[in-house]
């Protein structure tokens, strides 16, 4: 018993993948690889920048807050999911809402921090005769840290409103793990202002966002498209390409889940492509920007080497 925050519902049935134990364990190896790629991955991010003193530009600081946050949002979701595949699918009160106050912040900081990148893309581009002063340590540091207190004042915010609620009744969450769009029509009491903070950040973090990173690709094309060589624009084009890939890969998704169920999408089609950002895409953001990067091919070359000796 949850008393305290007003709750009878002591724990939460998640959904399952599948009920054939043979399908159980192709997932639970599925995502057990996807998790070590995510981690693997992203630590050698980490590594490879912060022992390359060439990398030290906004560009990989912001690369390597992206890492940071992969990992930290794959070790929010996986090691409970793997878990449910082995064992039954449940999760306590308090589990559930740590889930939902660390995965909605990652989320958040993610889409924000898509901004940023898009913006120093812009700077260097656009206006690379100012770049340095645009982008100065400092500001590097000003608009990471804005990013992450944004998001966790948000979500701050919105599981405030969520342990306020009361769940007497039904506790099966159409979900594979808890987030707040799917639980809060299990609550017993109104969830008018929920489902209107819940609109209203998608609002903000997904949708004004996305125009932000239009606007900025917009002028970035304009700004290529003006370079008189070929190779030129090449060049300017590969350093926003890795960025590019992993936006739209995550926005696509993003979209679909959580602005289409506002507008009457069901949430169950969305359930699956949750998935994909939870897991699939911290694993493969690692292989984007180290395949598409050569700075960061020739660092992880030399790590490689430096470790082999």
């Amino acid at each position: 018993m949850a008393s305290n925050n007003h709750s009878a519902v002591a724990e939460f049935i998640l959904q399952s993948f599948s009920e054939n134990l043979q399908v159980q364990r192709l997932f639970f190896s599925l995502f057990l690889g996807l998790f070590i790629m995510a981690l693997t991955g992203n630590s050698l991010i980490i590594t490879v920048i912060s022992l390359n003193p060439g990398l030290h530009t906004p560009m990989y600081f912001f690369l390597i807050n992206l890492a940071f946050l992969d990992i930290l949002s794959t070790c929010t979701v996986m090691p409970k999911l793997l878990q449910n595949l082995v064992s039954k699918n449940t999760i306590s009160y308090g589990g559930c809402m740590a889930q939902i106050y660390f995965l909605t912040w990652c989320l958040g900081v993610e889409l924000l921090l898509f901004t940023a990148m898009a913006y120093d893309r812009y700077a260097a581009i656009c206006q690379p005769l100012h770049y340095n002063t645009i982008m100065s340590k400092a500001a590097c540091c000003l608009i990471a840290s804005a990013v992450w207190a944004i998001s966790g004042t948000n979500i701050t915010i919105q599981i405030t409103m969520t342990v306020r609620l009361s769940f007497c009744g039904p506790n099966v969450i159409d979900h594979f793990f808890c987030e707040i769009p799917p639980l809060l029509p299990l609550s017993c009491s109104s969830t008018d202002v929920n489902n209107a903070m819940v609109f209203a950040a998608d609002i903000f973090f997904a949708i004004f966002n996305f125009l932000l990173i239009l606007v900025s690709y917009g002028f970035i094309i304009s700004s290529i498209v003006k370079i008189r060589t070929k190779e030129g624009k090449k060049r300017a084009f590969s350093t926003c390409s890795s960025h590019l890939i992993v936006v739209t890969m995550y926005y696509c998704t993003v979209i679909y889940i959580y602005i289409l169920p506002a507008f009457g999408q069901s949430l169950k089609k969305g359930k699956v492509a949750s998935v994909f950002y939870t897991i699939v895409t911290p694993a493969l953001n690692p292989l984007i920007y180290s395949l598409r990067n050569k700075d960061v091919k020739i660092a992880l070359g030399k790590l490689c080497l430096f470790l082999r000796k």
